[in-house]
């Protein structure tokens, strides 16, 4: 290799070097994510961009306690997870007294259009008797069963199934018209 070649090289390594230092990530960071709180450490700090939810609103449940039963096939019986999920709503229920909670229970299509409308139904209930058993308020609850009409996966696997096998606590601040 000539002197000419080596010195060449050398020289285009340090323009490449300095124009990389003239560009650093963070100024790309500023111009493309928002700004983020500082964090305390803490494993209940809020994750970025959900800094400003409101204690007590409709994302702070779902957020904080989260929403959704699910349950085995053919059965409305509550699972230990299931309970610990209760627990959390049942507490932040009743720290926020003003929601009214519609339970909506759903089934899989693993049996005939009025067996899974009556399991959906026993499933929804039985969250309302849990939370209730927790000092929930019955008056603020109601409980529907769909059957399998609101699928969230229209599938044949036995692992996707689990998803529409389930109840959704949603928050109200009216009951529904009948």
């Amino acid at each position: 290799m000539s002197v000419l070649t080596a010195y060449a090289r050398r020289l285009a390594v340090s323009a490449m070097l300095l124009a990389l230092t003239a560009c650093t990530t963070t100024d790309i960071a500023s111009v493309e994510e928002p700004a983020t709180a500082p964090m305390t450490g803490q494993t209940n700090d809020p994750a970025p961009g959900f800094e400003n939810v409101k204690a007590g609103s409709e994302e702070d449940f779902i957020l904080s306690v989260g929403r959704r039963i699910y349950f085995t096939q053919d059965s409305a019986k509550l699972d230990t997870v299931s309970m610990t999920t209760l627990d959390n709503q049942a507490a932040w229920l009743n720290r926020n007294p003003a929601w009214l909670i519609k339970l909506q229970g759903f089934a899989d299509d693993s049996g005939s259009e009025s067996k899974m409308k009556n399991l959906s139904q026993q499933r929804a209930d039985a969250v309302m008797a849990y939370l209730v058993s927790k000092g929930v308020d019955a008056n603020r609850m109601w409980a529907k069963g769909y059957g399998a009409d609101r699928e969230v996966r229209d599938c044949t696997q036995r692992s996707c199934k689990v998803q529409n096998r389930r109840v959704v606590a949603n928050l109200r601040t009216e009951r529904d018209a009948i």
